[in-house]
């Protein structure tokens, strides 16, 4: 097993995640089998509780782990699927030593950091990277560790690989150290100083970074290059220059062009053959792809968290995944919800007429998930809007659960116990297994199946025609599912449900260009090359292709 670990310096935020997965997609365009493991410094188990101002999106894996956003790009990247293991907190560690000391594990000694916690963090790296992905054991492992370096709560991992590295020998791991190269206004000039400190404290901690990687707004120059490899230690083929880019899918080719395969592979012993690999091929022609997109297709997404992108950030990869699939530029407008509210026009009129201008120049209309009472008005105005114009519309979610109280509310007094529990007809209910008294991990989580009961569903002919989808959910409350026949008579149909038949997953409204809404994420199994099929429904929808697809989907044949 060869282990790759990614560190961060300067500051955080730096796209280490990003990096990392592009590690791991060169590696895994050469035949090699790559998993990746993510280390959150932070006390919390699990990202479950976040709101996701403080680290952006929880994403949900088939397990129903609730892990950071950056295993979202490692699925998305290396096409597999993690597990909640993959993803490691302070908070699982010391849980798992202080359990170990509570059996008397310890046999009376002296808990401590060092043997005690950075033993747990080996032994947990050690047994995760064997964990098969895609049916096979691995044999590269990509370890990015969250923060910046001198961190305080990152001290005990950093220790944990300084004694790690001589463990598993030299030529099993190596460190890559991702750091920023400002650029003043001021001067213009590329500053490696913030970059010098940063690895001397690496080094000063046990670890010497075999690649820098230099996040910088512009190509490296030649002698800031040689001035890195002059200070920190290195060679100037082991400075890499990570400059911004149009799309995020070029990081990996930029890589490659830098030689980095070569020199891993001869860092770190691995036999890899220079062949051509049709990985590689397949993003780069999907890169070039996106940069010549001429026709642009714009989607409101009316949310909660606008003001942070990171907050949705697989629902927006999925939108550019079915954007890039329809060859089209994705524009999201973000709209805060809670300006589309009639309070909204009394107290801040400029933010009310700029939120509904944004709203109804969209081409199509997208309610992702949320919880909590603020802001869902605003959500169920943006529903309304979209089901009497027919703009194609997606509830994800929460998004789906305010379709249908949006709907009810013109047929009964309705409402969901969420926001309003005394309510007559409620139709979102809670769900028997959520426990009201505690909040981590008690929702229902993870891969679930979900049925077609009709032949005819348009989201059921997007998936293929099958006749049931696997995707992973995240929700406390459900559709009642006692009112089902009052919507139905009305052409608002339940189309999907559970394998028990109790619990609502898919609404479809007839009469209508796409609405659609889903009670699962379909957002977290959506890939760079195969959209999520509710996700590319609604671009299709938004750009006036939807019938065109389903003609090319089931051509009629003629005598």
């Amino acid at each position: 097993m060869k282990y790759i670990l990614v560190t961060g310096g300067v500051i955080s935020g730096i796209g280490k995640g990003i990096i990392a997965s592009s590690v791991g997609t060169i590696l895994k365009s050469c035949g090699l089998h790559v998993t990746a493991i993510k280390i959150d410094p932070y006390i919390n188990i699990d990202a479950g509780t976040f709101s996701p101002y403080e680290h952006g999106e929880v994403f949900v894996l088939d397990d129903g782990g609730e892990v950071d956003l950056d295993l979202g790009n490692y699925e998305r990247f290396l096409d597999i699927r993690l597990t909640r293991d993959n993803n490691l907190t302070t908070g699982k560690i010391y849980q798992s030593v202080i359990n170990k000391e509570r059996r008397g594990d310890y046999l009376g000694k002296t808990v401590q950091v060092v043997p005690h916690i950075t033993d747990a963090i080996q032994e947990w790296v050690v047994n995760q990277a064997r964990v098969p992905v895609d049916d096979v054991e691995p044999q590269i492992c990509v370890i990015e560790l969250g923060g910046t370096v001198g961190d305080i709560e990152s001290m005990p991992f950093i220790e944990a690989f300084r004694q790690f590295q001589f463990k598993v020998k030299r030529e099993n791991f190596c460190n890559i150290h991702v750091s920023l190269i400002p650029q003043p206004s001021a001067t213009g000039e590329q500053k490696t100083k913030p970059t010098q400190n940063s690895v001397r404290e690496l080094r000063g901690l046990g670890l010497s970074p075999d690649l820098i990687m230099c996040r910088c707004s512009a190509p490296l120059e030649n002698s800031v290059k040689e001035k890195i490899s002059m200070f920190c230690h290195v060679e100037p083929e082991q400075v890499i220059c990570v400059h911004d880019v149009a799309c995020i899918y070029r990081v990996p080719l930029l890589l490659e062009d830098q030689g980095v395969v070569g020199y891993l592979s001869r860092r770190l012993k691995m036999p890899i053959e220079a062949q051509p690999r049709k990985l590689l091929t397949k993003w780069k022609e999907m890169s070039d792809r996106s940069d010549r997109l001429l026709e642009h297709c714009s989607i409101a997404l009316v949310g909660k968290y606008t003001k942070f992108s990171d907050s949705y950030a697989s629902v927006i990869k999925a939108l550019e995944h079915s954007a890039l699939a329809i060859s089209h530029k994705l524009e999201v407008k973000f709209i805060d919800c809670a300006g589309l509210e009639p309070a909204t026009l009394q107290e801040e009129p400029v933010k009310y007429h700029q939120a509904w201008q944004k709203l109804c120049s969209a081409d199509g209309i997208l309610v992702p998930g949320g919880f909590g009472v603020r802001g869902t008005e605003g959500k169920i105005h943006a529903i309304n809007w979209a089901r009497i114009q027919k703009k194609p519309f997606l509830g994800v979610c929460l998004g789906m659960q305010l379709a249908v109280c949006e709907f009810a509310r013109n047929v009964l007094d309705a409402n969901s116990t969420e926001f309003d529990p005394e309510s007559k007809h409620p139709v979102v209910i809670d769900m028997p297994e959520h426990n009201p008294g505690q909040m981590g991990g008690t929702m229902r989580l993870g891969r679930r199946r979900t049925i077609f009961k009709s032949n005819t569903s348009v989201l059921r002919q997007l998936y293929g025609n099958v006749e049931y989808v696997d995707e992973r959910h995240r929700h406390r409350f459900e559709v009642n599912p006692e009112l089902k026949s009052h919507f139905e008579e009305k052409g608002f149909h339940f189309v999907g449900e559970d394998v028990e038949g109790e619990r609502m997953e898919v609404i479809e409204l007839d009469d209508h260009p796409y609405f659609v809404g889903v009670q699962y994420h379909p957002e977290f199994t959506s890939r760079p090359i195969k959209p999520s099929p509710p996700y590319l429904g609604l671009l299709l929808a938004a750009s006036g292709k939807l019938q065109g697809y389903f003609v090319t989907l089931h051509p009629t044949s003629t005598d």
